[in-house]
This record gives C-alpha cells, sequence and structure tokens, in this order.
C-alpha cells in the first residue's frame, strides 16, 4: 500500500534542526494555535501537497550525499508532523534504511499517536516545551494542555531516544520566572534531554498573516532583551541542564 503524505515545503538546513547538515520537510496541519507561531500557513492538511512516501524520498536521495558528509540527516517538522505519523514511520523507516539519522520535530501534544514502531526508526527528538504549567501553557497554545508533551517526554526516555528541548522566549508570555523554573524542572525530569535551545521569539511570520488575512497575535511584542535572554538561560543551568 502506497503511503502518502500532506507535505507543505522542504528545505536543507544546517545547525538549526538537527545535528549536521538537514534535510527538513514541513509537514501539513497541526492541532495548536501558538500566539507566536510563524507558520500559520502551516496548520491545515489542505494547504500541503500531496506526496507519497517514494516521491519524498526522491527529494531526500537528491541531498544524500552531501547531508552524509555533513554529518546530518532528515528532520520531519511541522506544522505538527505526528498528524501525519504514519507517513513519518514510513519515511523514517526508509531513511534509517538508507543509514540516515532522523529527527522528529514535534510539540509532543500528540505523542500518543507516535506507535513504538515509529519510535523505532526515531534518532533524535526535537521537543518543544510552550510553557511551564497548564494555565499558560493553553494561552501559548490557545487550544492544548501540558500534559501530553511531559508524557511523551517521559515515554522517550523510557527508550533511551535523546531529546533536544526548544522553548520560545516571548516577553509578556512565557517570560515569568515562575513559568521558566517550571519548564525547566520538566527538562531537568527527563533523563535523555542532551540540551535546550532558548529561542528568542521574533515577527519573521508577520507577512503570512497579513497574506492570510489574519491578526498576528504578537505584533505588538518585542524581541527579548540580552538581558532577559540571559536569565532565562541562567535559569535552565540552575537546573543541571545544557543551554543553546
Amino acid at each position: 500500500m502506497t503511503v502518502t503524505g500532506s507535505v507543505h515545503s522542504f528545505d536543507v538546513s544546517t545547525g538549526v534542526d538537527g545535528p549536521g547538515t538537514r534535510f527538513v520537510a514541513f509537514l501539513a496541519g497541526c492541532p495548536l494555535r501558538c500566539q507566536y507561531c510563524h507558520s500559520p500557513d502551516t496548520w491545515f492538511r489542505r494547504s500541503g501537497q500531496i506526496m507519497d512516501a517514494d516521491e519524498l524520498m526522491t527529494e531526500i536521495q537528491r541531498y544524500e550525499r552531501f547531508i552524509k558528509v555533513a554529518h546530518g540527516g532528515v528532520t520531519l517538522s511541522g506544522g505538527e508532523a505526528l498528524q501525519q505519523p504514519g507517513f513519518v514511520h514510513e519515511i523514517f523507516t526508509r531513511c534509517r534504511e538508507r543509514g540516515l539519522h532522523t529527527a522528529l520535530d514535534t510539540s509532543g501534544y500528540l505523542g500518543a499517536k507516535a506507535s513504538d514502531e515509529l519510535l523505532d526508526v526515531t534518532d533524535l527528538v526535537l521537543l518543544d516545551i510552550k510553557a511551564g504549567d497548564e494555565e499558560t501553557y493553553h494561552r501559548v497554545t490557545r487550544t492544548g494542555s501540558l500534559e501530553p508533551t511531559v508524557s511523551f517526554a517521559h515515554r522517550l526516555a523510557d527508550r533511551g531516544i535523546p531529546i533536544w528541548v526548544r522553548f520560545v522566549l516571548v516577553p509578556g508570555l512565557t517570560d515569568t520566572i515562575e513559568n521558566v523554573d517550571a519548564v525547566a524542572a520538566v527538562a531537568a525530569s527527563i533523563s535523555t534531554v542532551e540540551r535546550v535551545e532558548v529561542l528568542p521569539f521574533h515577527r519573521l511570520g508577520a507577512a503570512k498573516y497579513a497574506a492570510l488575512n489574519q491578526p498576528f497575535p504578537l505584533a505588538g511584542t518585542d524581541a527579548p532583551t540580552p538581558a532577559l535572554l540571559d536569565r532565562v538561560r541562567a535559569q535552565f543551568r540552575a537546573h543541571g541542564l545544557t543551554v543553546y
């Protein structure tokens, strides 16, 4: 049976979506509506192009030699990749057969949809922990809750899968001392977390909202100051975490 997925776009990047140079496919569809989302054009499955696994693998193989030499691999992102777990499993299985490192970029909110078989072919998870308590998490995502992400993270740890935690720092939304400490405590409780990436909020996606005739929720929010970034990174380090 041919496995198909809705693919919004793909790109090649270095040092952003996992180790080395990566082929990154952005799958279409996401259940969350994060206030800081810079890709509202990936929210719906219909916004992507239907591709079968052979077609996406053909694109990946165009870069295979390059990404192997650069000690990289393949990352499936979104949207939310776990809205299409069967497609992720198929692509990662084929990548593993070709000796390509696999990374899953996810919020973890749909972690229950990831089968054990999918996780068996996942080398790394880039886990976006959006907030450290349920109230803030729901305020950030407008639709989700924290618990599924935490449960998924501990499931990954039980399977020995490395995790890179990502945390988007938004002044006035995710920057309180209490919220950052709560996120750090969650990350520190997960045995396979290798690093935390504190990502400063930006407004680079504002033009996409305008093109979609939608208001950008954080249009009036500035990027975090260097002093705020230093404070937040120090909070994570105080929990014994390696911070980037």
